[in-house]
């Protein structure tokens, strides 16, 4: 259990015992499990690997005031990097995809910008950079609205949803996985296990893009700490346009393309995404 910037619980898996402490971040609408292989990989490799629950999604809280501005996120980053800092001893690594991404990016913006200096030891992003194509954000909420409300008859009518959006990816043999992303409700139906007003309330990260899209580029610009950007080549959201622009907003940066990808880059190719993560993470050093 950890605890995000409005002392909302915040929970986690935790893997490995010891090590460079790294925070795993998923994407909107999911859940920790997305990170399980990758936080498998890294504890291996002697980190410390926590995939956490963010505000709204999975086993962490729903919180009252509805609060799920891509800022109110960014805090609770912050918030939780600086318990594991203080636990461990070391700032943590962070890994974020898409919302996750976004998430780091703002709060180490605002503790660089706001002269506390970096909040993480660094930063990976996945498949997201301050501007992103508009008709991929709206095809992933499209999905993510369309039977938020309804839900589905059983894990296997939610599985046939899935397969329809993914369609390039290989059907699993169990649902298991995808049942952790689901809870089944008192009237029989199965809902996505993430707060609603996550899209849909008035403090929703799908608002004000152009405002957010300002205030990540702000934020980018005041990057120090190592960053590596890993997109996906077939990505629906990040094109090569947008990768420049970021190597141009953070020059330190590394960049990977992993080719046969879309946007959910650990879930379409996880042992490609994860060389290339251990890789970046080993360079570092075990002081990073």
């Amino acid at each position: 259990m950890l605890k995000g910037a409005a002392g909302n619980t915040l929970v986690a898996d935790v893997f490995g015992d010891a090590g460079q402490p790294v925070m795993l971040l998923h994407g909107g609408g999911q859940t920790r499990h997305a990170w399980g292989r990758t936080a498998e990989h890294l504890a291996r490799a002697g980190a410390l690997a926590y995939a956490i629950d963010q505000r709204g999604h999975g086993d962490s809280e729903w919180v009252a005031d509805g609060h799920y501005s891509f800022s109110d996120f960014a805090d609770d980053a912050a918030a939780v990097a600086r318990t594991l800092a203080e636990r461990t001893g070391k700032r943590p690594i962070t890994i974020g995809a898409s919302l996750g991404g976004m998430s780091s990016l703002l709060a180490e913006g605002k503790s660089e910008r706001s002269g506390k200096g970096p909040l993480f030891a660094a930063i990976v992003l996945v498949d997201i950079t301050p501007r992103v194509d508009r008709s991929g954000v709206e095809k992933i909420q499209g999905f993510m609205r369309e039977r938020s409300a309804e839900g589905f008859a059983n894990v296997a009518e939610a599985a046939d949803a899935v397969a329809a959006y993914l369609p390039h990816r290989k059907r699993p043999r169990s649902h298991d996985g995808l049942r952790k992303n689901l809870r089944l409700h008192p009237d029989g139906r199965w809902r996505w296990h993430w707060d609603p007003r996550v899209l849909q309330g008035e403090r929703s990260f799908a608002q004000n893009h152009l405002v957010l899209e300002a205030a990540v580029v702000e934020a980018a610009k005041a990057i120090t700490v190592p960053a590596l950007l890993v997109r996906g080549g077939s990505s629906e959201l990040v094109q090569e346009a947008h990768v420049r622009e970021f190597l141009e907003l953070v020059p330190h940066a590394e960049y990977i393309d992993v080719a046969e990808a879309r946007h959910m880059v650990a879930g379409d190719s996880n042992d490609l995404f994860s060389d290339a993560v251990l890789d970046f993470v080993g360079k570092l050093g075990p002081n990073a």
